[in-house]
C-alpha cells in the first residue's frame, strides 16, 4: 500500500476532491484524466466525462497530487481508501 497526503486550499476543496475521485461504498475510482493545471488548480475529468477543478494549497501540492494519481489514471494501480481531515486528503493506493 502506498499513500500520500494532499493539502487543499480549504476544507471544502478537500471534501470535494475526496468525493470526486473515489467512492468508498462501491470501491470505485472516478478520475480518468488530468485535463490542465493552472498554478495551484488541477482540472480533471471523471468517468461521466464531466470536468472538475480542485484548488490545492500550492504548486508543490499540485505536483505531489498529479505524480501520485498518474498510475491510477493509467490503471496500473487503484485507490483503495481515502480520508479527509480539515484541508488534508489522504489517498491510499495498492
Amino acid at each position: 500500500m502506498i499513500k500520500t497526503k494532499i493539502t487543499c486550499q480549504d476544507k471544502y476543496e478537500a471534501q470535494k476532491l475526496a468525493s470526486l475521485i473515489y467512492v468508498k461504498n462501491g470501491n470505485e475510482t472516478f478520475i480518468t484524466e488530468i485535463i490542465d493545471i493552472f498554478d495551484n488548480e488541477v482540472v480533471f475529468s471523471i468517468k461521466d466525462k464531466s470536468a472538475h477543478s480542485i484548488l490545492l494549497k500550492n504548486k508543490t501540492q499540485v505536483e505531489l497530487f498529479t505524480d501520485f494519481i498518474q498510475s491510477i489514471i493509467e490503471k496500473e494501480q487503484k485507490i483503495i481508501d481515502i480520508t479527509t481531515n480539515e484541508d488534508k486528503v489522504e489517498i491510499f493506493k495498492e
